[in-house]
């Protein structure tokens, strides 16, 4: 994320903000809203439930930067997690559908990093809001954020199997969507 020339510094930002200051708290909304635009639609089906979430997670962020603490995180770290969280509360408010499964990884499926190569981000995005809401959930908070399994399975309350399972259908859906997408455009 590039800083604009003209930003106020992340402490003026905060104590701006945690003053309920107008000019940092718009600067902090501008300053943010691309970035957790984006986070927000690769969890959400559309643009609308987007920017649901996108004001709600800034919402708190403005109700709680007085409890921010530079030395735990950057601002840009703290502010993605409340969005992630938001995201998930969101989902959950929608009534993501969940079946627990055991899971062993001995048929873990894999996506050829050939396969996506020469996609763009709008393509796979795309691609991503073609699975199902916890399928979609689970890929995202495990491969684009990085989270593990286990954590994964304590936000969406659901088991480290189900999280599993959800991750490797994910990984076959996108797969075979890939497939598609290619014989469709005469690729291999």
């Amino acid at each position: 994320m590039s800083v604009p020339v003209n930003a106020m510094p992340d402490q003026q930002l905060i104590d701006g903000c945690a003053a309920n200051d107008r000019r940092s708290q718009e600067q902090l909304y501008n300053w943010y809203y691309n970035p957790m635009m984006a986070l927000c639609f690769r969890y959400t089906k559309n643009q609308e439930d987007a920017i649901e979430v996108l004001h709600e997670g800034l919402l708190k962020v403005f109700r709680n930067i007085k409890e921010f603490d530079g030395s735990k995180s950057g601002l840009y770290t703290w502010v993605h997690t409340i969005m992630v969280r938001t995201a998930i509360d969101f989902l959950r408010r929608k009534k993501m559908k969940t079946v627990n499964v055991d899971w062993n990884d001995s048929n873990e499926p894999s996506i050829q990093p050939e396969a996506i190569i020469d996609k763009s981000a709008e393509e796979i995005l795309f691609f991503l809001k073609q699975l199902p809401v916890m399928s979609a959930t689970v890929f995202n908070l495990y491969v684009i954020e990085g989270y593990k399994h286990k954590v994964i399975a304590e936000m969406l309350q659901i088991s480290e199997g189900t999280s599993k399972w959800h991750l490797s259908e994910a990984k076959k859906q996108l797969a075979t969507c890939f497939k598609k997408y290619n014989i469709l455009n005469g690729t291999k």
